[in-house]
């Protein structure tokens, strides 16, 4: 009965992982995205939002074609790309789960910095040895490209998990947690009440954005010459920010050489 039921049972596990969506025309380009403001968000109306969304908009149109936007957890979009379901995702480069499945633009639009927070009367992380013997708080559905693995297979570090950025701060806050491990630009947009001044920052690691684009799909290398080109053109008329220069990304003192 096993052997029977088995074909069956891999059948319903690949009909549930594949999205139904609507018919998209040749010149469509589905376009994940996820929770994380101000880069990229769901607004109140339930409409695409953040600044790395409007850039990639203007490039895709530049490009010629027609962007369709799909509000999908992280976990999902990583599938996604992998089943060719979605065409890309405006994401973060270098995640070691997606290497092989996708082509990363070569272009670098923003710098994305993922830091420590910690309370004032804490010590700044000057090395990343300094973490051993401490609790870090990450954020559920983070992967961190690939150091979340990496601190769960750690016996020296302790972590817990927060449902969000602001749940996060507010552990750190109540001494649940001796640092936050969280990018600076969501931080940022949310350090507004008036306890957050007691709230620190030290640099871990800095990475670019980027256009990740499926290699399910036959067409990922035109698409990332194409969207290449738009952005060029887009930053030759000064519509959109210079090209950034990946080498001069920062990584603290003793940051795992796997998850870089």
């Amino acid at each position: 009965m096993t052997r029977i039921w088995k074909p069956f049972l891999l059948l319903a596990i690949a009909v549930l992982a594949s999205p139904v969506f609507a018919e998209a025309g040749p010149n469509t380009l589905r376009i994940g995205y996820t929770e994380f403001p101000p880069i990229e968000y769901q607004n109140e109306q339930g409409e695409p939002a953040g600044f790395f969304i409007d850039l990639t908009r203007e490039v895709v149109k530049e490009a010629g074609y027609t962007p369709e936007f799909i509000y999908l957890p992280v976990s999902r979009i990583y599938l996604y790309l992998k089943t060719g379901a979605i065409d890309l995702w405006p994401g973060l480069s270098g995640i070691p789960s997606l290497q092989g499945e996708v082509l990363e633009s070569w272009v670098n639009a923003y710098p994305v910095q993922l830091s420590a927070w910690y309370l004032e009367t804490s010590e700044p992380l000057l090395h990343f040895d300094q973490l051993e013997g401490k609790t870090v708080i990450v954020i559920g559905g983070y992967t961190y490209g690939g150091l979340r693995a990496w601190l769960e297979a750690s016996d020296r570090i302790v972590l817990t998990e927060a449902p969000n950025n602001r749940a996060a701060l507010e552990m750190l806050k109540l001494k649940r947690g001796d640092y936050v491990l969280d990018y600076r630009q969501p931080v940022e947009a949310i350090l507004t009440q008036p306890a957050d001044n007691m709230i620190r920052e030290s640099e871990l690691r800095s990475r670019y954005s980027a256009w990740l684009f499926s290699l399910a799909s036959p067409r990922a290398a035109l698409l990332r010459e194409e969207l290449d080109d738009a952005y060029l053109r887009l930053v030759s008329r000064g519509e959109a920010p210079p090209l950034r220069d990946p080498d001069s990304s920062f990584v603290i003192p003793g940051y795992p050489e796997g998850p870089r």
